[in-house]
C-alpha cells in the first residue's frame, strides 16, 4: 500500500528529508513512498584500534596501500557472492563509469574488467576463507581473535553493533572509504525498511507501526537501544547515539550520502541473481575475468 494514503504529508516529507543517502526514494515508484527506510547500510571500512597500534600501523589512505597492507598480512575482507557483485560497482563507478547506464551492458567490458581484477587482487591477498564470509562473518572474526589480519577491512556492509562497547571482544572502529586512482571509492548502498501488504486485514494498525518505528524520535531512542541500524538522519547526527557506538554514525554518513544506487530496473534482481556467481567465480580466481565480464554483459541484455 502507498503511505501516501495513510501518513501524513509532512510525515512523507520528513522522512525524504532526513533519508541516509538515496535510502528512502530508493523505495519510491510513480511518485509514490511504499517502503520507509528503517535501516541503512553501505560497505565501509573497519579496523582494530588496538591491533593498529601493536603493529604500528596508520590508517591506509589509498587503494595500493590496503593491497601492500593485504600482502604484509594485515587485511581481511568480505568477498562472498554477493558482495564481490556490489563491490564490482563500486570500482566501475571510480573508473568514472555509472553502471547500468547503457541496455547494452552493465559496464563497458575494459570498465567491468579492471573492476573485477582489482578485487581479484584482493582476494589473492587474503585468506581463502574470506571468499565465503558475508560482512557480519566478517565482523564476528575481526572483533573475535588477534590474528593481524583482523587489522583492517577495507569494505564490508557496516552494522553499528560491533562499535558498541561491551558488544564484542573486540570493539571494532569504522571510517569511511580510500582513494583509488585519486577518486574515493563510493560502494553500493543496501538497507532494509518496512512495507505494509496490500492484503493485510488491518491496514490502518499496520500502517501507524511503521510510521511509529520509522519516527526520529523511535530511530535515535528504542530502535537503537534495542540493537537496531537506523534509517532515519536523526539518529545517524544523534550525540548520544554515536557516543554509544564509537561515532559510527558520524563517521561513516558521508559513505552512505555518497553511496551508489542500484536501478529500479524491473528485471534487475533477475540479473542480480545470476550475475553474482559468476563475478564471484571471476575473482576467486576460477573463471576468466574476460568471460565472465561477457557472461554478466549478456545476462544484463537479456533482461532488457
Amino acid at each position: 500500500l502507498p503511505f501516501e494514503d495513510w501518513l501524513s504529508a509532512d510525515f512523507i516529507a520528513d522522512q525524504r528529508a532526513n533519508s541516509v543517502g538515496g535510502s528512502c526514494d530508493s523505495y519510491r515508484f510513480e511518485d509514490k513512498q511504499w517502503t520507509l527506510a528503517t535501516d541503512a547500510a553501505t560497505p565501509i571500512a573497519s579496523w582494530r584500534p588496538d591491533l593498529l597500534e601493536r603493529y604500528g600501523l596508520t590508517l591506509p589512505k589509498t587503494w595500493q596501500e590496503v593491497l601492500e597492507w593485504a600482502g604484509e598480512g594485515y587485511v581481511t575482507a568480505s568477498l562472498f557472492p554477493i558482495d564481490v557483485l556490489m563491490n564490482s560497482y563500486m570500482f566501475c563507478l571510480a573508473q568514472g563509469e555509472a553502471p547500468f547506464s547503457s541496455s547494452e551492458y552493465c559496464a563497458s567490458p575494459e570498465v567491468l574488467s579492471e573492476a573485477l581484477e582489482q578485487l581479484r587482487k584482493l582476494a589473492a591477498l587474503c585468506a581463502p576463507e574470506c571468499l565465503q564470509r558475508n560482512p557480519i562473518r566478517t565482523a564476528e572474526w575481526m572483533s573475535d581473535n588477534d590474528d593481524p589480519r583482523a587489522c583492517y577491512c577495507p569494505f564490508a556492509y557496516g552494522y553499528s553493533n560491533y562499535s558498541r562497547p561491551g558488544y564484542v571482544r573486540y570493539t571494532l572502529q569504522a571510517g569511511g572509504l580510500v582513494d583509488w586512482n585519486g577518486v574515493r571509492l563510493r560502494s553500493t548502498l543496501g538497507g532494509a525498511g518496512l512495507a505494509v501488504s496490500s492484503k493485510t486485514r488491518a491496514p490502518r494498525e499496520a500502517m501507524d507501526y511503521a510510521a511509529f518505528s520509522a519516527s526520529p524520535e523511535i530511530q535515535k531512542g528504542l530502535y537503537f537501544e534495542a540493537g537496531g541500524q537506523p534509517g532515519h538522519r536523526a539518529a545517524w547526527v544523534d550525540e548520544r547515539v554515536n557516543a554509544a557506538c564509537n561515532n559510527f554514525f558520524r563517521d561513516t554518513l558521508e559513505t552512505l550520502d555518497s553511496a551508489l544506487l542500484r536501478p529500479k530496473h524491473p528485471r534487475y534482481m533477475d540479473f542480480q541473481d545470476a550475475a553474482t556467481p559468476i563475478a564471484h567465480a571471476a575473482v576467486a580466481g576460477s573463471l576468466a575475468v574476460a568471460d565472465a565480464v561477457e557472461q554478466i554483459n549478456a545476462i544484463w541484455r537479456k533482461v532488457q
